[in-house]
């Protein structure tokens, strides 16, 4: 597989700037709401990647794109501001490294949801580590 196209090669990435995430949030919500916070960063994803669709002159014609592709991004999108809004609110109230931690939760509760509603087939790897991913945020909260 070619590396640009190496799905474990971004999810890498997507993991080490969701731990950038975590740091920066932190100190750039300090001393300010959570909401606005939110917001801000919001703001700044929208022109990062209105950027890169433009160098890499991606953009397409919205009117051109299926219905359920419409719904299901506007669900996901409406999923990831609630998950932002608590995040940094979580982050105002509580250490880096106790909420990323629980925040990593959300891989337990995707590989549920893609068994249940995706269809995706178990096995032993995925059930083992999905049980392991659960019980280090255990670990990590209560002691």
């Amino acid at each position: 597989m070619h590396v640009r196209e190496s799905w474990l090669l971004f999810a890498l990435g997507s993991a080490l700037f969701a731990a950038l995430t975590a740091v920066f949030g932190k100190l750039g919500v300090a001393g300010i709401n959570s909401n606005l916070a939110t917001f801000i960063r919001t703001v700044v994803i929208l022109i990062v990647t209105a950027g890169i669709l433009s160098l890499r002159q991606e953009w397409a014609k919205p009117s051109g794109l299926p219905w359920h592709s419409w719904l299901f991004l506007v669900l996901s999108g409406i999923a990831t501001g609630l998950s932002w809004l608590c995040y940094y609110h979580a982050l105002k109230l509580g250490p880096v490294s106790k909420v990323a931690p629980i925040d990593k939760l959300s891989v337990a509760f995707a590989i549920v949801l893609a068994l249940v509603f995706l269809g995706e087939k178990p096995s032993w790897p995925l059930l083992i580590g999905g049980i392991l991913i659960v019980a280090g945020a255990m670990v990590i909260v209560l002691f």
